[in-house]
This record gives C-alpha cells, structure tokens and sequence, in this order.
C-alpha cells in the first residue's frame, strides 16, 4: 500500500496523464464498491490490467471506497435487491445466467455484489469527471504550496528521504 501511494504521489506530481490517474481511481471506486472474494471480483480485478490507467490510483480508490463500505453497505444492498427482484425486463436475463456454467460463481444474484455494480457503473463517469478536474488544481496550486513548504523542505534533507527517493525512482 505504501508503495501504490508512493506511486500515486508521484504520478500525480509527475508526467502522467490526468485521464489515466483519473481512470484509476474510477476503477478503484468500481472495485471497492463489490465484495471481494467472489469470482466476479477477480474477473474485474483482472480485466483492468488490459485497460490503461495508474495501478496506484486504482489501489488507493479501493482502500479509501473500503474504509466508507461500512456506511454505505445498506443502500447497496437495497439497491441490489431492487435490481434483482423489482426489475422484472431482467428476470429472464438472470435465469439464462444463472443456467450457465461460470456464471453462477461470479455471485451476480448477491444483492451487495448487484448494488455495488451497478453502482460503481453509474459513478464510473462521475467520479472520472471529478478526478479529471481536481488533477489540474492539485497540481497548479496545491502541489506547489506543498513542495516549498517548510516541513517538505526539512524532510527532503534527511538521508532517509534521499534512500526512499532513489528506491521509488528505480521503478
């Protein structure tokens, strides 16, 4: 994790496109936002590797979308419930999934894992949207107060710093 942040801040503060830090946590929010441990969970876990995006951006909208999951478990859920008996237009589309071979592993008939999908679809542009403003004021405003701050200044003199410095830059 202190590795991914490390990333992050320096994705953040480096060259890298605002669009694939913002993807990033636009995946972390859709990933945190299901139950892990099923086979779906790993199924998206794994097809976000073929998408272009900060692995860091994503494991830190994870851990932060985790921390709140306590708090919003309850409309998830309600939400799932609602999608998968309220909806009658996709009862039909959950008995042919349920009849094939993988899906039923992937959990999909589980009220949190239908509420977090759905909702993490509908937050994915919202959150990129977000994500793809905020980049910019972080890094022509707030980045530059941080790095001429005093405290920065006296951090970076320690040769602790200078070590974890030239490890994070080898990758």
């Amino acid at each position: 994790m202190i590795k991914a942040t490390a990333k992050l801040i320096l994705a953040l503060n480096g060259n890298v496109k605002k669009s694939q830090i913002a993807a990033g946590f636009a995946w972390g929010t859709l990933l945190g936002l299901i139950p892990v441990g099923n086979a779906f969970w790993i199924v998206l876990f794994l097809v976000s590797f073929f998408f272009r995006h900060n692995h860091g951006a994503k494991i830190f909208g994870i851990a932060i979308v985790k921390l709140i999951y306590p708090l919003i478990v309850y409309p998830l859920d309600g939400l799932g419930f609602m999608i998968l008996t309220d909806i009658d237009a996709l009862t039909p589309l959950f008995i042919t999934m349920y009849n094939m071979p993988f899906v039923p592993f992937t959990n999909f008939n589980n009220t949190l894992v239908m509420g977090g999908l759905a909702s993490g679809l509908i937050l994915w542009i919202p959150v990129f949207t977000f994500f793809m403003l905020l980049i910019p004021v972080y890094r022509n405003h707030v980045a530059p107060k941080i790095r001429n701050s005093k405290i920065i200044k006296s951090i970076a003199k320690f040769p602790l710093f200078a070590l974890v410095d030239k490890a994070l830059s080898k990758d």
